[in-house]
């Protein structure tokens, strides 16, 4: 067994990160899970969420969205539309984002063609913001 999965994260514009990592946390299509050395070869889908994983006793956040999490053989392949870091992220912009589409979905109903696409923009923001306040506590 592996002391590390070896992590490549891919959007379509770049290479996030390609990295060695203790441990890695994702949210799922089902909800949270976690992976280690070892763990037994999967794919999933994930939904708008966060990516941590722990590296040489340091913790990582990553805000991500929507993509695809494959596990095989100690290797992590992470595809996904957008990454960013937690220290990339900027906050204003972030908490703006989440004013805008909480704004958005007040005058909406769930009936309304625009209502997913804010409910989509609402939970990115939120995440974003989410992540963005952990970057200094790594």
């Amino acid at each position: 067994m592996a002391e590390k999965l070896k992590v490549e994260l891919v959007t379509p514009y770049k290479k996030v990160m390609s990295e060695e990592v203790d441990e890695i946390t994702a949210t799922g299509a089902l909800g949270e899970f976690g992976v280690l050395p070892g763990h037994a070869p999967f794919l999933t889908s994930l939904k708008i969420g966060e990516l941590a994983y722990k590296k040489d006793g340091v913790l990582h956040h990553l805000a991500l969205n929507w993509g695809y999490f494959e596990v095989e053989n100690d290797q992590v392949t992470v595809l996904v539309e957008t990454a960013e870091r937690a220290d990339e992220i900027d906050l204003e912009r972030a908490k703006a984002a989440l004013g805008r589409a909480e704004t958005e979905l007040k005058s909406l109903t769930p009936e309304d063609k625009n209502f997913r696409i804010y409910q989509a923009a609402l939970e990115r923001a939120l995440i974003r913001v989410q992540v963005a306040g952990k970057a200094g506590g790594r």
